[in-house]
C-alpha cells in the first residue's frame, strides 16, 4: 500500500485478495577516507634500481632500450602522481560543505528529468511508441474492470462469512451459548494429554470457576484484540480501555452494486456510560478506474478519503478532549488569573474524525502522513482484524505474522559467535592480530 500519483493510498491485489508508502527524499552522504600523508621515504621497485645503474653510467654508453625504460617509468610515476593529488583534491571538496550542498542541488535538478534517449530517436519510432502508450492506457482500463470483479467477489463471499461473524458475535456477548460439540477443539498430536492429565486439568479448572464468579460471554474479547495488535495498542489510552470493554463487535459492509466502490467499518457498542451511540462509523472511498492525467500511476484500488461519524459524548467523558488550567499575569496591573481550556487529547477515539481532505486539495507532507497512517489502519482492521479475530484474541495469527520476518541477521550473529569462537580454540590464534587500531588509525 502506497500514495499514488493522485493523491489515494493504493491497494495491490494481493492485499484485496488476502488481507511504506510515505515519500521519501534522496540525501548524498559522503564517507570519504582521510588524506594519507605523503611518504618519507620511496620503496625501492626493480624500476628504480634500474634507472640508479643509468645514472651511473657514462652517457655514451647508455643502451638506447634503457632510455626507453627511463621514459617508461617516468611516464608511470607522473601518472601516479597525478592521481594521488587529484583524489587528495576530490578528498577536500567533498569535506566541503559548499560544495557538497550545490552538488546535492545538482543531483536533484536531475531527478525525473529524462535521459534523452526518447529524444533521439527518429519520429517514426517515437510514433510507434506513442501508440504503445496508447496499448497501456487500454490495459489500465481493463485492470480497473479486473478489481471491480474482484470487489463484486468480496461481496459475495461477505455475505456468505455474515452469519458466522454473527455468530461469533454473540457468542462474545454472552446472546448464545455454544453447546460442547461447538466447544470441542481437538488438539494437534503434540498437544495431546494422557487421560490423567487431563482428569487433573479438568479439576483445576473446576476449581476455579467455583471460586470465580460465572462471566458472561468472553469478557474484553474486542480490547483484547485491540491491546495484542501493535498497530492498534500504538492508537489505545488508558482512559480509552474502559469505552472499549462495552465493544460488542466489528463489521464490514461494502458498498452496494452500481454505487462507488468503498467499504464501511461499523464498530457497535452496548449502552454505555461515555455516549449514547450504539454505532460507530468509519467510511473508506475508493477509486477503482485509472486517473485521466496519468493512468500509469493505476495500481489498483486506491483509498482516496475517508469520513467518520459524530460521537454523542455524555457530558464530562469526552475522552477525546481534555480541560486544562493556564495562569495568566497582567501586564500592567500584575494580577494572576486561572484560565480554562479545553484542547485535544489522544484517544483512539480520535479514529472517528479523520482530518477533512477537500477533493483535489494538495495536501502538506504532515497532513499526507496522518491519512496514509488512517488509511492503513482501516485496511488492516478490514483485511485482518474482522476475519481472525479470535487468533488475535489468543495471540495465534501474531506469531503467524511473526514467521513472516527472515532472522538473517540473528543467524549472522550466532555464525559470528561461532566463527570468533573457533578462532579462540585455535592453537595458532593471535589476538594481537585482531586488537582495535589506534584511534588515528581509525577511519572517520
Amino acid at each position: 500500500m502506497y500514495m499514488s500519483a493522485g493523491g489515494g493510498i493504493s491497494l495491490p491485489f494481493t492485499a484485496i485478495g488476502a488481507e511504506s508508502f510515505f515519500p521519501g527524499t534522496s540525501s548524498l552522504r559522503s564517507a570519504a577516507s582521510p588524506v594519507q600523508p605523503p611518504a618519507t621515504q620511496r620503496s625501492i621497485t626493480p624500476h628504480s634500481a634500474k634507472m640508479a645503474d643509468i645514472d651511473n653510467k657514462d652517457q655514451a654508453e647508455i643502451d638506447p632500450a634503457d632510455m626507453e625504460d627511463v621514459e617508461d617509468v617516468e611516464e608511470e610515476e607522473t601518472g601516479e602522481d597525478e592521481n594521488s593529488k587529484a583524489r587528495q583534491l576530490t578528498v577536500q571538496m567533498m569535506q566541503n560543505p559548499q560544495i557538497l550542498a550545490a552538488l546535492q542541488e545538482r543531483l536533484d535538478g536531475l531527478n525525473g528529468s529524462p535521459s534523452g534517449y526518447m529524444e533521439s530517436l527518429p519520429k517514426v519510432v517515437k510514433r510507434r511508441v506513442n501508440a504503445l502508450k496508447n496499448l497501456q492506457v487500454k490495459c489500465a482500463h481493463i485492470e480497473a474492470k479486473f478489481y471491480e470483479e474482484v470487489h463484486e467477489l468480496e461481496r459475495k463471499y461477505a455475505a456468505l462469512y455474515q452469519p458466522l461473524f454473527d455468530k461469533r458475535s454473540d457468542i462474545v456477548k454472552a446472546a448464545y451459548e455454544p453447546t460442547d460439540e461447538e466447544c470441542e477443539w481437538k488438539m494437534d498430536e503434540e498437544e495431546e494429554l494422557t487421560d490423567e492429565m487431563k482428569e487433573k486439568a479438568k479439576l483445576e479448572e473446576e476449581k476455579k470457576d467455583e471460586e470465580k464468579e460465572d462471566p458472561k460471554g468472553i469478557p474484553e474479547f474486542w480490547l483484547t484484540v485491540f491491546k495484542n495488535v501493535d498497530l492498534l495498542s500504538d492508537m489505545l489510552q488508558e482512559h480509552d480501555e474502559p469505552i472499549l470493554k462495552h465493544l460488542q463487535d466489528i463489521k464490514v459492509k461494502f458498498s452496494d452494486p452500481g454505487q462507488p466502490m468503498s467499504f464501511t467499518l461499523e464498530f457497535l457498542f452496548e449502552a454505555n456510560d461515555f455516549f449514547t451511540n450504539t454505532l460507530l462509523t468509519k467510511t473508506y472511498k475508493m477509486r477503482a478506474e485509472p486517473d485521466e492525467t496519468d493512468p500509469f500511476s493505476f495500481d489498483g484500488p486506491e483509498i482516496m478519503c475517508c469520513t467518520g461519524c459524530t460521537i454523542e459524548w455524555t457530558k464530562g467523558k469526552n475522552v477525546t478532549l481534555k480541560t486544562i488550567k493556564k495562569k495568566q499575569k497582567h501586564k500592567g496591573r500584575g494580577t494572576v488569573r486561572t484560565v480554562t481550556k479545553t484542547v485535544p487529547n489522544d484517544s483512539f477515539f480520535n479514529f472517528f474524525t479523520p482530518p477533512d481532505v477537500p477533493e483535489g486539495a494538495e495536501l502538506d507532507e504532515d497532513s499526507e502522513a496522518v491519512l496514509a497512517a488512517d488509511f492503513e489502519i482501516g485496511h488492516f482492521i478490514r483485511e485482518r482484524i474482522v476475519p481472525r479475530a479470535v487468533l488475535y484474541f489468543t495471540g495465534e495469527a501474531i506469531e503467524d505474522d511473526d514467521d513472516d520476518y527472515d532472522e538473517e541477521g540473528e543467524e549472522a550473529d550466532d555464525e559470528e559467535g561461532e566463527e570468533e569462537a573457533d578462532e579462540e580454540n585455535d592453537p595458532d590464534y593471535d589476538p594481537k592480530k585482531d586488537a582495535v587500531p589506534p584511534a588515528e588509525c581509525k577511519q572517520q
